[in-house]
C-alpha cells in the first residue's frame, strides 16, 4: 500500500489542492487549519490502526482482485466474516476517536457500486464493471480515502429530478463527448469530503426514464477542476477553531465527520471513471444497497461512541463521589445494555449477510434498517442518561480562560472540587467531553446520517413479509387461505 501510516496519509493530503471554503475564507491546508485538522486526525486513525498488532487483523484485508494486503476500507466484502470484522473495526475506531472517522461512506459506496456495476453489465454489457475494478485496484494499492457523494439538494421535494425548476438540484450529466462526461450539481452533507483523495458520485434516489441524465455514477479527484467544497459549521466550532484544549471537549478529534457541500460546476469525468450513465432501472438497487451497508455500520461506530460516554459518566461519578449510588449504577447499567443491544443488531445483520450475483456480500437489509432505527433511539437515550448523571454543571462551567486566570482560577478549583485527591481539572475536562458528545451537531448526525428514521421505517414495513405473517396466524387459527378480492 502506498499510504501505510497516519503520517503518510497527512502528507498525501498536502500534495492535493482542493478548493475549500469555511466561514468565508479559503482553507489551503486541511492538515493545518484548526477547523479541519481534528477531522484529519480522526480519519488518520483508520490508517494508524492497521499498524497496531492487536487490530491489524481487523483493519487489513486481502484483495480478491489482486491478492495483495489492503485496507479494509477499500475492500469488497467476500463473506460474512468480512462483514463482521468490519463491525468490530468500526466499534474500535469509535472508541479511539469518540467521533466519525469518515471512511465508511466511501467504503459502502465501493461495495454497492461493485455489485451494481456487475449487474448493469450482465444486462447491457457497458464495460462499467471492468472500469470500476480497474479504478478500485488503484484505490486499494494506494490506500486512498474515498468520499461517497450521494445526497443531492433535492430542491422542491414534491418534484422528481427532471421536474425541478432548477435542473441542478440533482447532479446530472450536461454533456457527453468522445472522451467523457461533464457533470453539474451538488452533493450535500458529505462526510470527510475535505480530507479525502477521491469522490465517488452516486445517484441519490430511484429514477425513471425521464431522469436518465441524473442516473450517473462516477469517480474523480477531490481537486478536479470545477469542484468546490464548502465546509459546514458545527456546535461550539469556535472553541475548536481557537484550539481551546479543554472547552472543545475533544481537542484531538472533531465532534462529527467534518461534513461539506461539494459543488460540481461543469466538471469533466473521463469515460474510464464512469460506472453508470443513464441506466435508471439500477438506481434503486444502488441506493438501496448503499443505504443498507451504511445503516449496518451505525450499530458499530455509534456503539463505540456510547462506550466512551458510558466511561465518561462513570469516571465523573467517581470524581463526584456518587459512583456507589444505586441510581447511578442502574443508569450506567442501562447505558451498557443499550450499547450492547445496538451492537448485537449490527452483528446480526452482518451474520445474516448473503452474496450478490457479483459475489460481493450484502448485509441483511431488514436487520440493517432495524439497526439504524435503533441508533436514532438508543444513542439519544444514552446521551440523555449521560447528561442526567453528569448534572447541570456541564452547561454552566466557566471557560478554561477563567480556569487559568490568576484572579479567579483558584475559585474555580475550590468550588468545583469533589473527591479529595482527584484533580478538579479532570472533572472539568470530562464534563466538556460529555457536553461535546451530547450536543446538537453530534446528535443530529446520529439521527439523520444514513437516512432519517422515516426512511428506515419505510424499508422495515416494505420488508416486513406481512402476507407471510398473516398466513402464520391463519394457520394457527384454523382459517383457510383464500384468494384476496
Amino acid at each position: 500500500m502506498k499510504i501505510k501510516s497516519a503520517s503518510d496519509y497527512m502528507e498525501s493530503l498536502k500534495k492535493l489542492s482542493p478548493v475549500i471554503y469555511y466561514k468565508g475564507e479559503r482553507i489551503e491546508d486541511v492538515t493545518a487549519s484548526p477547523a479541519t485538522a481534528p477531522h484529519v486526525r480522526a480519519a488518520a486513525m483508520t490508517y494508524a490502526l492497521a499498524n497496531m498488532e492487536e487490530y491489524g487483523h481487523l483493519a487489513a484485508a486481502t484483495s480478491h482482485l489482486t491478492g495483495r494486503t489492503i485496507s479494509r476500507f477499500t475492500h469488497v466484502h467476500q463473506n460474512v466474516d468480512d462483514l463482521i470484522k468490519k463491525v468490530k473495526l468500526l466499534r474500535v475506531l469509535g472508541q479511539k476517536t469518540g467521533t466519525c472517522f469518515q471512511r465508511c461512506v466511501g467504503f459502502d459506496g465501493i461495495n454497492a457500486m461493485y455489485s451494481v456495476a456487475y449487474e448493469i453489465d450482465q444486462k447491457h454489457d457497458m464495460g462499467y464493471f471492468e472500469r470500476f475494478k480497474k479504478w478500485l485496484v488503484r484505490i486499494q494499492d494506494e490506500n486512498l480515502m474515498v468520499v461517497g457523494a450521494m445526497t443531492d439538494p433535492k430542491g422542491d421535494r414534491s418534484k422528481g429530478p427532471a421536474e425541478q425548476p432548477d435542473p441542478d438540484q440533482y447532479l446530472h450529466v450536461v454533456k457527453r463527448t468522445n472522451d467523457g462526461i461533464v457533470i453539474r450539481g451538488a452533493k450535500l452533507h458529505m462526510t470527510g469530503a475535505v480530507n479525502s483523495h477521491e469522490i465517488l458520485v452516486m445517484p441519490t434516489t430511484a429514477m425513471d426514464e425521464s431522469s436518465k441524465d441524473y442516473a450517473v455514477a462516477c469517480a474523480l479527484p477531490v481537486d478536479a477542476p470545477g469542484v468546490t467544497m464548502i465546509f459546514g459549521r458545527q456546535a461550539n466550532d469556535s472553541r475548536r477553531d481557537l484550539e481551546e484544549t479543554i472547552d472543545a471537549g475533544k481537542p484531538s478529534f472533531g465532534i462529527v465527520g467534518g461534513e461539506a457541500v461539494i459543488v460540481f460546476d461543469d466538471v469533466f469525468v473521463p469515460w474510464e471513471n464512469v460506472f453508470m450513465d443513464g441506466q435508471t432501472e439500477f438506481t434503486s438497487s444502488l441506493v438501496y444497497r448503499f443505504a443498507a451497508h451504511h445503516r449496518a455500520n451505525y450499530g458499530a461506530c455509534k456503539t463505540g461512541l456510547m462506550d466512551v460516554l458510558t466511561g465518561a459518566v462513570t469516571y465523573l461519578a467517581q470524581i463526584q463521589g456518587s459512583a456507589k449510588g444505586s441510581h447511578v449504577r442502574d443508569k450506567v447499567t442501562e447505558m451498557i445494555h443499550l450499547s450492547e443491544t445496538l451492537y448485537s443488531s449490527s452483528i446480526a445483520c452482518s451474520a445474516e449477510g448473503s452474496p450478490t450475483p457479483s459475489g460481493a456480500f450484502m448485509v441483511d437489509t431488514m436487520l440493517a434498517n432495524v439497526c439504524k432505527h435503533n441508533v436514532t433511539r438508543f444513542h439519544f437515550e444514552v446521551a440523555r442518561l449521560a447528561v442526567d448523571l453528569a448534572g447541570g454543571f456541564i452547561a454552566t462551567l466557566p471557560s478554561e480562560y477563567d480556569f487559568r486566570n490568576e484572579e479567579v482560577g483558584h475559585l474555580i478549583k475550590k468550588y468545583f472540587s469533589c473527591v479529595d485527591g482527584l484533580p478538579v481539572e479532570d472533572r472539568v475536562k470530562i464534563g466538556r467531553l460529555i457536553e461535546a458528545m451530547t450536543g446538537g451537531t453530534a446528535m443530529v448526525e446520529s439521527m439523520h446520517g444514513a437516512g432519517s428514521p422515516q426512511a428506515q421505517r419505510i424499508m422495515i414495513f416494505r420488508e416486513g413479509k406481512l402476507n407471510e405473517k398473516i398466513q402464520f396466524a391463519k394457520a394457527l387459527a384454523g382459517i383457510p387461505s383464500r384468494a384476496n378480492k
